[in-house]
This record gives C-alpha cells, structure tokens and sequence, in this order.
C-alpha cells in the first residue's frame, strides 16, 4: 500500500453557527444532544489515496482501530443530485467513529464520546469534491451558470476515467509481482508480494505494512539460499498465522527457511552482522568478538536441540513442524511444567537473538545457552527411554 494523505480537521465555530441556524429553520433541535446527532462531522478526518482500490483495505483498519457508532456510509448514494449530472458524482465511503476509550489517558477520557467521521476517497476525487463543494455548497459569488454546472460534471467524468485507470495500473503491478518465473529485485518488491499472498491466505484480516516486520532481513536471506521467487515464497505463507503482535510476518517466513535446514543459521548469522550499523560501532567494541563467540556457542547448541526435537515430533507424525515451540512439546509426554516454561523463555530469546534489532550482551547469552542445556538435557532424558532390564532365565527346580 502506498502512503496516503491524511487531513483532519474541527469544524469552525463560526460556520458551526450558521449550519446550526440553517437547519434550525427546518428542523426542531429540543436538546444540545440533537445537535450532535444531526451534523457528524464537527470533527472529521480525510484519507485521500493514490489507488482507489485500497478504500476497502483502509476500511478493515478503521474498524479495527475505532468503535463504529454507525454503518459505512457508501456513496453515491440513491438522493437526488442538487443539479442535473450526467455523471455520478463523488464516489467514496464514509466511517462514523469513536476513539476507544483504552487509547485514552484519564485526561483524555473526555474525548471517548465524541463522534468523528473518516472520509476514505481516492486523491482525485477529493479534489474534485473539495471545488463541487465550495462552488455549489458554500457559494460566495452567487448561484452557479448551467455552463459551471456542465464543466463540474465534465471534470466528475475525468476524474471517474482517472480512477478506473489507476485501478487498471495497480492490478496491471500486482500481476507483474505476482510473476512465479521472476525474482525479487529488492526488499520493497518482496514487500508488496508478501502483502499481497498474505491477505490473499488470511483473507478478511487486517493484513497491512505496519505488521511485516524485517522484510529486508527476510529478503537477503532468499536471495543467498536462491529462494527469492513468488513460487518459493507462497509455500512459506501457506503456514503463516494471524499472531502479528508476537510475530510479524517476515520473521515468519525467516523460521520457517531457517527451520528447513538448520546449516541456514550461519547464511542468517552473517546477514545480521552485516545489518548492524556502522555508527553502532565504537573504536571500543573489543567486547564483540566474545560476544560472537557467545551467540556461536548458543546456536550451537540450539540447533542440537532443535534437531532433537524434530526428530522426536516426525516420528510422532506431526508435520509443518517450525520452531520448537511450546505446542510442540505437547507431543512429549510427562515434560514438568517448569521444563516447558523455560523452554518457551528460551524460544522467545532465541527469536530476540534472531530477529531483535539489539543484541544482548556475551553474559546473558551464555546464562541463557546454561538454560537450554538444562532444557535439552532434560527433554533427551525424557525422550530417550531407560533400557529395559535383562529378564534373567527361569531357575530349574530341583528334584
């Protein structure tokens, strides 16, 4: 998704006045509350965006974010047009809302009530609707000539034409991402691919960039293990769950790679070491190689028990199998609970250690590779059962 434009605004107190006072004339308000209920968008926010198509996407993270106080309002709608249009007008949709009152702190607790409308249009159709609004709405040199009138429904056709193109350029772009005989040629290409089989596997989720996560991690290791294709990438979404808080993802895909063969640690071990950023690096920094030699000890290590594991949970029949996990262990019996509690500690830091953008330091790494021994060291006792005793031969009675 490209990035939108974003406006907001309150209404002006003084236009406020004499909307009210207009209405007034034809409708009774009783109540200060029947003034809120009648004119919405005392504060209101405008998502112009460049593709038209995207209006749906943005509407599954409106309501994802907001509390819907109304129904979507679609338009054009089916009223009678205030003058004689051969085209249909201004396409686009419109969200009543309120700000859930767990992103508000004690201050702004007062806000929670207050209804907000979120117009979603295309750049192009705001545009056109922003001059139809002030010329035919807000008239400030008199009525319109029907020469004026002609050239607003002209200029509607134009823009209705510009949208359609737009959205016959942007399938035209998904296609050629979606190429199975191609490569991705950078990190923003395997990006918009990812997204795109991503929303296709978990259709009706809110599937946006802010949950993909270190793609040009994921993109480096494709490329150095030659998997950076649509066709290699669509069996790895094939597994991907919705837990994007937890794990986004391209951290997703990158276990998944990784877990398929655990000699693909140390492709993924220098691409990290090259990510680190030069101005990280002090003149000081002797410390790194031990830490270096921690993270190798770790992984070492990691990939044994790793390998344990999966050997244990194939000969179970499990299949799909990722990072041990603490679903996984439930396919070994009578582990302690607190040898599964630390098991899933373990897994969360070597995912920390993977994927995090800081790297802890040599100490920590090596108390936390002492836990994965005791972890591993337990589950093979538990794995590996007790070599049955010899029975001893039946003694001859004697006579």
């Amino acid at each position: 998704m490209y990035e939108p434009i974003v406006t907001s605004r309150a209404k002006n107190p003084a236009r406020l006045e004499t909307k009210v006072r207009q209405r007034a004339a034809k409708k009774v308000y009783n109540t200060v509350e029947d003034v809120y209920e009648d004119i919405v968008d005392l504060a209101g926010v405008r998502v112009a965006l460049y593709f038209p198509a995207e209006r749906e996407e943005v509407g599954r993270i409106i309501k994802s974010l907001f509390v819907p106080v109304a129904d979507p309002k679609e338009f054009p709608t089916t009223a009678q047009p205030s003058y004689k249009k051969r085209f249909s007008g201004y396409w686009a949709t419109h969200y009543r809302v309120r700000l859930p009152e767990t992103l508000l702190n004690e201050s702004q607790k007062r806000y929670a009530e207050a209804c907000v409308e979120i117009q979603v249009a295309s750049v192009l159709m705001h545009a056109w609707s922003e001059v139809e609004h002030d010329l035919v709405y807000k008239p400030l040199q008199g009525l319109l000539s029907a020469d004026e009138y002609a050239i607003l429904d002209e200029l509607n056709g134009l823009v209705l034409a510009g949208e359609i193109a737009l959205e016959r350029l942007q399938r035209a772009g998904d296609l050629r991402v979606s190429a199975h005989d191609r490569e991705y040629t950078n990190h923003y290409d395997l990006a918009s691919s990812l997204l795109e089989m991503a929303r296709d596997k978990l259709s009706g989720l809110n599937v946006h960039e802010a949950v993909i996560g270190r793609v040009d991690l994921l993109f480096y290791l494709l490329k150095d293990l030659q998997l950076n294709t649509p066709e290699q990438l669509a069996k790895y979404v094939a597994a991907l769950h919705t837990d994007f808080e937890r794990r986004p993802l391209a951290e997703q895909v990158i276990d998944q790679v990784l877990s398929e063969d655990t000699a693909r640690y140390s492709a993924f071990e220098q691409i990290r070491l090259f990510d680190v950023p030069v101005t990280a690096i002090s003149p000081t920094d002797f410390p790194r190689v031990t830490q270096s030699e921690a993270i190798g000890q770790f992984m070492s290590l990691w990939i044994e028990y790793e390998k344990m594991i999966r050997t244990y949970v194939e000969a179970k029949g499990a299949s799909g199998i990722g990072v041990p996990s603490m679903r996984l262990l439930r396919f070994i019996e009578n582990v302690p609970g607190e040898v599964t509690e630390a098991a899933e500690r373990i897994r969360r830091f070597r995912n920390q250690l993977v994927h995090g953008i800081e790297v802890p330091d040599a100490e920590f790494i090596r108390l936390q590779t002492a836990e994965l021994r005791l972890v591993f060291d337990k589950l093979r006792e538990i794995m590996e059962p007790a070599p049955k005793p010899k029975r001893r031969a039946p003694r001859k009675m004697s006579r």
